[in-house]
């Protein structure tokens, strides 16, 4: 089996999980229920960097708030997968869409409702708070933890293995 580093070469597609990952897994709660999210500022800088260098970029979450699918629609990410009680139906549904295979797709969960998506794809990866079930299953545990840089750590290695990270003046702006 390759490497962590070489299996990078070879990315197509990055999907992530929401809750634990790109935001911090302790939520604060609006008076009204809804959960208000932190994001990381990197993270959003390079998903957004990832999609205009031509990766595939998805959100699977279990959660469904407008704020979420707002905030991925803005930084360009079109395939948004809310609500999702079965990730493995959504995953496919995202490889089928792209013409994807499983090798070809990172995908960072955190806790157990991401297990048999990450288990199935061919790079899955987590952050450094992850579950320790997902930990087992990861080729890469990031030093950072969920909401804290995790994706952009990920992101950026895959491009500067690809060589698109600081290619051209796409990277020097939004």
């Amino acid at each position: 089996m390759a490497n962590f580093k070489e299996l990078l070469a070879q990315v197509k597609a990055f999907v992530f999980d929401v809750d634990g990952v790109l935001s911090h897994s302790t939520i604060p709660l609006h008076p009204n229920g809804e959960p208000m999210r932190m994001v990381n500022i990197k993270d959003g800088y390079a998903i957004q960097h990832a999609v205009k260098k031509g990766f595939h970029v998805a959100i699977i979450t279990g959660g469904n708030t407008a704020a979420v699918r707002l905030r991925f629609e803005r930084l360009g990410v079109s395939d948004i997968y809310m609500a999702s009680d079965f990730k493995m139906k959504d995953l496919l549904h995202f490889m089928q869409l792209h013409n994807l295979a499983k090798e070809e797709i990172m995908y960072m969960g955190d806790d157990i409702p991401d297990y048999k998506v990450m288990s199935y794809v061919g790079i899955p990866v987590c952050p450094a708070d992850a579950a320790p079930e997902i930990k087992a299953l990861s080729l890469y545990v990031s030093p950072c933890n969920g909401g804290e840089g995790c994706a952009r750590d990920v992101l950026e290695q895959v491009m500067k293995v690809q060589g698109k990270w600081m290619d051209d003046d796409v990277a020097f702006g939004w």
